[in-house]
């Protein structure tokens, strides 16, 4: 196959800028899925916080990564399937494995909590992902930030749950973002979405909140309604 001209010169700047051991080690520890700040990938690659910027620079100039900025935090994360799909293949050429991403969270908080009012945690990662999967989000990427709207099947999805979208429209906030959870490091709902669908979920009994505590716990209504309303198992 013929390489066009321009092609092979952007080829070389990409393979340029994954062949330096440092940038390889932040790369392969964004394959899990999960975003890191500058400072845990400085930690990762062995490097000084200067030094980790100019290596996130370079990586993000060659759309490799992408910054996802929330509130005064940056996190990066590999810019899409692609690029996961190339450093898989050129892991299994040099017959490297990398590690998995262990949250240090409290387990209890880990699993389920709100994130000010809104749901947040592992079930409200799966529940962003299943929405997402039944095509019931639509997007449209923003200064580094997913924004979403409902497609037609997700407002009647959630008008039959007795969301009134109407309202929720209306309120002076944005109406829908991937808010990055801290634990999870993938977006769960934020937003005015996110909040109407928390407050299904407890007015459902689907998760009770503990007294004094931002911790949920999943009833086993909750765990069957939402096997068969989203096809999230939990």
């Amino acid at each position: 196959m013929n390489v066009e001209p321009q092609t092979d010169l952007v080829i070389a700047r990409i393979a340029a800028a994954i062949g330096e051991p440092a940038r390889v080690r932040m790369l392969y520890c964004l394959l899990d899925g999960h975003a890191r700040t500058a400072t845990e990938l400085a930690v990762v690659a062995d490097v000084t916080p200067s030094t980790a910027s100019a290596h996130l620079n370079r990586l993000q100039k060659e759309r490799l990564i992408k910054v996802f900025v929330q509130g005064k935090h940056r996190y990066y994360s590999l810019e899409g399937s692609d690029v996961a799909s190339a450093l898989e293949g050129l892991s299994v050429i040099a017959g490297g494995s990398s590690d998995k991403f262990l949250p240090n969270t409290p387990s209890q908080l880990r699993d389920a909590r709100t994130c000010y009012d809104h749901m947040a945690g592992t079930l409200g990662v799966q529940l962003h992902n299943c929405l997402k999967k039944l095509g019931w989000l639509s997007t449209d990427s923003k200064r580094g930030v997913d924004e979403y709207g409902l497609t037609s099947k997700g407002t009647k999805g959630l008008e039959l749950l007795g969301t009134d979208l109407e309202s929720i429209r209306m309120q002076r906030r944005r109406f829908a973002y991937a808010c990055l959870d801290w634990s999870e490091r993938q977006p769960h709902i934020g937003g005015a979405l996110g909040a109407a669908i928390l407050k299904i979920a407890l007015k459902r009994k689907w998760v009770v909140q503990e007294f004094d505590s931002r911790a949920l716990n999943i009833t086993n209504l909750g765990k069957r309604e939402m096997s068969t309303r989203f096809g999230l198992q939990i």
